[in-house]
Parts: C-alpha cells; sequence; structure tokens
C-alpha cells in the first residue's frame, strides 16, 4: 500500500497544475491506507509482539485487496466528476438522437 502511495504521489507532483484526473484524491486514498495499516501493525506489534512487518501470502492479497478497492474508489469518483466532459457528450448525443 505505501508502495501505492509513493508512485501516486509522484505521479501527481510532476503533474499538480493539471490536475484533471483527481490522482490529488488517489493519493488521500492510498496514504490514508497507508497509515492505517502502519498503526494497525504498531498497535499489534506492542500489544501482542511478534513480527512488526507480516510478508505471508495472506498479507499479500489482502494488500493486494486494498490497493483494488482504492482504484475502483477513485474511478468511481472520477466517473461522477467527468473531468473531461466525455459522459456529458455523450449524453448529449444520445438526447439529440431521441429528438
Amino acid at each position: 500500500m505505501a508502495f501505492a502511495a509513493i508512485i501516486t504521489t509522484a505521479i501527481w507532483y510532476s503533474k499538480a497544475e493539471n490536475d484533471k484526473y483527481m490522482l490529488k484524491f488517489l493519493c488521500l486514498i492510498f496514504w490514508g491506507a497507508t497509515i492505517m495499516v502502519f498503526i494497525d501493525r504498531v498497535i499489534g506489534f506492542l500489544m501482542e509482539g511478534g513480527e512488526f512487518l507480516e510478508l505471508t501470502a495472506d498479507a499479500v492479497v489482502l494488500g493486494f485487496v486494498m490497493v483494488i478497492a482504492a482504484l475502483m474508489l477513485w474511478e468511481i469518483v472520477l466517473l461522477l466528476k467527468d473531468p473531461r466532459g466525455v459522459l456529458r457528450k455523450l449524453r448529449k448525443t444520445a438526447n439529440m438522437g431521441n429528438v
């Protein structure tokens, strides 16, 4: 999750002047999830001990699922905002065909 946050932040920062794809929002999702996982790991380590980093198959799958869920949320918001106006153009074209 942290790797996705770092990569997304670098891409957003290089294109910050024209953030038409709302990469800032995706960065916030990834960094929020990264902080949440980090706090979970710290609390678990302090309460139960053991390993701080868990590299099991279940942990890796959970990380991928979290990244996919974040990307899905970002795409839903991106479709609702429609920054390039693609959906609006399609709606206008469809409405003109009905007339």
